[in-house]
Formats: structure tokens, sequence, C-alpha cells
């Protein structure tokens, strides 16, 4: 029974993220029922106050539940195989919440009128957002979401081993998944002050989340991270200036 529930516990927390990654697109998009901009119901301090908290506290989950030290901790009281689908649970509830609570502040700042470029900067989003799920299948999507977790344990399976894995993207960029949420954000052909807001804490977040997440790495796979580091560029693909600073170190552990 318990494995059972466990299976239904997984699934369903892997499908609620699914539907929040999608609400969140069409959120940024302008579409359904809670989008980003329209009639402001707050003065744009309070509105903006309400809209960064929601953000920080999304910011904070992420940052807070995915450290290893945290994690330690929080499996003396959830499950070992159930960490992983409680953070993606969370995360996905956050995210419905940010959507659903947002406060929306009035003001353009830029719309493109041109058909051919409102396509082309279309096509960009769409290549960011799309970027997003293609690069969770390119290391471990079901580990990422917490699915191979709950599998090994419900079935018995052995547990697999945590592999620093190099491909497609991984190779040009160390976080393409990130580098696609930046894309989709800011190639908006109409971006309002809301969006703005949006696009600009979340990037702040991406980039102070990229940080932690590096130190996490670099201490669990240790030199050939660092290596990766010095090869490869974080975000852009163009040569990395971090490579310049680790080169020496490597070249003398090597």
């Amino acid at each position: 029974m318990k494995k059972t529930l466990s299976v239904v516990y997984g699934v369903g927390a892997y499908v609620l993220f699914l539907g929040a990654f999608l609400y969140m697109i069409a959120f940024y998009l302008n579409l359904g029922p809670s989008p980003i901009a329209g009639p402001a119901s707050l003065l744009p301090l309070a509105a903006g106050a309400i809209d960064v908290g929601l953000i920080a506290l999304f910011g904070l989950q992420h940052s807070i539940m995915a450290r290893p030290g945290f994690k330690r901790r929080w499996t003396r009281i959830i499950p070992q195989h159930l960490e992983r689908s409680t953070y993606v649970l969370i995360a996905a509830l956050l995210v419905i919440l940010i959507v659903a609570g947002w406060q929306p502040i009035e003001g353009d700042l830029w719309k493109v009128t041109g058909v051919w470029t409102i396509a082309l900067l279309s096509a960009i989003a769409a290549l960011g957002w799309l970027m997003i799920p293609l690069c969770s299948f390119l290391t471990d999507h079901f580990e990422l979401f917490g699915l191979r977790q709950v599998a090994e344990y419900a079935f018995g399976w052995e547990q697999a081993k945590a592999e620093f894995k190099q491909r497609a993207l991984y190779k040009k960029v160390r976080h393409p998944m990130m580098l696609g949420f930046l894309v989709a954000f800011w190639a908006a052909p109409y971006m309002t002050v809301s969006h703005l807001l949006f696009a600009v804490t979340m990037s702040a977040y991406i980039l102070v989340g990229i940080h932690f997440e590096e130190r996490d790495l670099a201490r669990k796979h240790g030199q050939a991270y660092r290596d990766y580091q010095a090869r490869v560029p974080k975000l852009l693909p163009i040569p990395s200036t971090e490579g310049a600073t680790l080169a020496p170190e490597t070249t003398r552990t090597n």
C-alpha cells in the first residue's frame, strides 16, 4: 500500500507541475483567466510589493529546499524517495500562487507592430519555452521530477548513481534550461510594466540560484565540474571568462 501511494504521490506532483508550467506560460503570454497584464486594482507600489513577495517566496523555496544540508534534515521527516516529489509539489503550488495572486501594474514599455518582427520574437520566445523541458531530458528528466525515486522504491529497482552528463546543449552552456527561461522572458513582442517586473525578478532569482547550484555541483562532482566550468560558459555560448581563472588550477591538479 505504501508503494502504491508513493507512486500516486510522485505522479500527482509531476502532473501538477506540468499543469503549473503551462499555466505560467499562458499567464506570461497574457492568456487565460489570470493574465499578467490588465486593469490594476492596487496602487503600483502595493502591487509591486505583492508581486515581488510572491516571486521571493518561490525563490526561497527553490534555493533552500535544493541545498544538501536542508535535504539531510528534511528527509528525517519526509521519506528519501519522496523528497524530490515533495519539492516538485511545493514548487508547483507556488507557481500557481504567483499566477493567481499576481497584481497587474498598468503601463506599456514596448509593443512591436511589424508582422515579421512579431513572428520572429514569438518564435524565439517559443524556442526558449521549448528548451526548458528539452534540457530536462538531456540530463535525467525522471530523476529531476522525482519519478525515478518513487519507481525505485515501489518496484525495488537499484538506486541509480548520480552521473555528471554533458550532452548536446550542455556542451555549449552549463545552464541551458535557465537560458531557456531568460530567452522566453525577454524575447517579448509586447512588454508591459508587469512583464518587466516579472522578467527582472525571475532573472535575478535565476542568477542567484545558479550561483548556489554551481557551488553544490562543484562539491558533489569535484574536479570534473571545475574542469567543466573552465571549458563551458555559464549562460551565453561565448568564451567563458571563468575558464581563464580556473584553468591554471586545473593544470596543477592534473
